[in-house]
């Protein structure tokens, strides 16, 4: 897009392209979402920007009607393999806050400088900035739905002192932290009970039912359950995050956007959300340092930074999947909140009992029952024993020997060959972990799917969604994938 595209979207306030790029009034100081209920200010006061840090760099405050800092992340950084997508995928789950810059460097294999240069060219921003703009939407998020004290709100978000916070909000929000929560929205949802509300916004229609049917075949009892009949389930996880743990709810049908026509060439049938909307989320975590992180991870799961537009568009040109994608529009391709629990659960294979067994006898027990939660899945090196299926002890040591790496930005090809050499892996498990573990949209062919090896670059780069369109309509048996000791066959 040019500017005067652009322009153009922001004119029509189309939320299509909320989150892939932002602008701002120069006249009031203020940056926005292309879909920001506001006036339309003239063109040759607006400028453009490639993020909401950017913005932020060039002393615009956030927007508070329509609040840009919440909007969906790109799904561009899903299907990019390059530096600055991994770099992205990273520091969106926390890498900068928890080891710095040079720790972003050395999981990209670059030096802090090459990140520096090659994020500032694409986003107009560092890696510093692009963390800073992720520690103050966290911050607004604390402030406005708990009661903590500002201080200890402060160190939560992840600042390093709280006249940074201070500062940081004042300048990003045009206000002190006191005044921000004063000026939260009468009736917003607040925390109870160490509660932490969260809505998980998403752009497009966006298939709940069918995400939640997805997760609720698989649930593993004791760390997952689903509560609720269709069309209103509220689906609970335990977390292991990087500080603490946490319990997450996430209810199957949230708030929607109000409808607008589609734009002109759109293939994309209307639908509930049509222009985007959220699922309610609440969080319950030992250490409020985990919250940004476990945000999201709950996003990867729910596959909630994809765009569904552009999936129709590819999509739907193709004459088996045109019908597919216009039967159910927003179709989600569902990931994990822990790759390495994905890898486990996919190796060892069978039925969801099959892995709450695992969780029985490995995973530590919460503290007290929560409903059906009782366990957390265990980490890689609590499965390395003797007595642990071959193909899951394989892995387990790979993963907690550093040889295999599924982390957010971790490099998805050298990570699918290492799985896949593995005894009783093999490509097609392989291929399923990289799709859901690792987030990448573009895997079908792998899978073993008839005709999806011809079809691959007319689907490229939206694979996973094909596949998901043909599970949906039954014209593939989502006996998906063979488990443990079928794998090498």
């Amino acid at each position: 897009m040019n500017d005067e595209a652009r322009y153009e979207a922001v004119s029509s306030r189309d939320a299509r392209f909320d989150g892939e790029f932002f602008f701002a009034v120069r006249t009031t100081g203020i940056y926005c979402r292309p879909s920001c209920p506001a006036v339309t200010p003239k063109r040759v006061n607006v400028r453009f920007f490639p993020s909401a840090a950017a913005a932020q760099a060039a002393g615009f405050r956030a927007c508070r009607r329509c609040r840009p800092d919440a909007v969906p992340g790109s799904a561009e950084w899903n299907v990019r393999a390059d530096l600055v997508g991994r770099a992205m995928r990273f520091i969106g789950d926390g890498v900068v806050d928890r080891e710095g810059v040079g720790g972003l460097a050395r999981r990209l294999g670059y030096s802090a400088r090459q990140v520096q240069r090659q994020l500032t060219a694409e986003l107009g921003a560092g890696p510093m900035a692009l963390a800073r703009a992720r520690r103050a939407h966290t911050a607004r998020m604390l402030l406005q739905t708990t009661g903590l004290p500002v201080t200890e709100l402060a160190f939560a978000a992840g600042f390093a002192s709280i006249r940074q916070f201070n500062d940081t909000m004042r300048e990003i929000y045009a206000g002190t932290p006191s005044e921000l929560r004063a000026a939260a929205l009468r009736g917003a949802a607040r925390s109870a009970a160490g509660e932490i509300p969260v809505r998980l916004s998403y752009r497009g229609p966006c298939a709940e039912a069918e995400m939640f049917d997805f997760l609720q075949v698989r649930a593993v009892p004791g760390v997952e359950e689903i509560r609720g009949v269709r069309g209103r389930r509220t689906y609970r996880r335990t977390l292991r995050l990087d500080y603490g743990t946490g319990i997450a709810e996430i209810d199957e049908f949230g708030g929607a956007r109000p409808r607008r026509t589609p734009p002109a060439g759109l293939v994309c049938p209307a639908a509930r959300g049509a222009d985007g909307g959220w699922l309610e989320c609440r969080l319950r975590l030992t250490d409020l340092r985990d919250l940004a992180t476990a945000v999201q991870r709950l996003r990867r799961l729910f596959d909630l930074d994809a765009d569904p537009y552009a999936v129709a568009e590819r999509l739907g040109a193709d004459p088996l999947l045109g019908p597919l994608v216009a039967q159910r529009p927003g179709l989600r391709s569902p990931g994990a909140v822990d790759p390495e629990e994905l890898a486990v659960r996919t190796v060892l294979g069978g039925p969801p009992e099959r892995a709450a067994e695992l969780v029985r006898t490995y995973g530590k027990p919460l503290d007290a029952p929560d409903g059906g939660l009782t366990h957390l899945f265990p980490g890689p090196a609590a499965l390395t024993g003797a007595e642990v299926v071959a193909p899951v002890r394989a892995l387990c040591a790979a993963l907690a020997a550093g040889e295999i790496v599924l982390d957010a930005g971790a490099d998805r090809n050298a990570a699918e060959r290492a799985l896949a050499a593995l005894p009783g892996v093999g490509p097609r498990v392989a291929a399923y972990i990289r799709m859901r573990g690792m987030g990448d949209p573009d895997v079908a062919a792998g899978l073993g799917v008839a005709g999806a090896a011809g079809a691959a670059d007319a689907w490229r780069p939206w694979g996973a969604y094909a596949l998901h369109h043909l599970w949906c309509a039954g014209l593939r048996a989502e006996g998906e994938i063979p488990g443990a000791g079928e794998a090498a066959a």
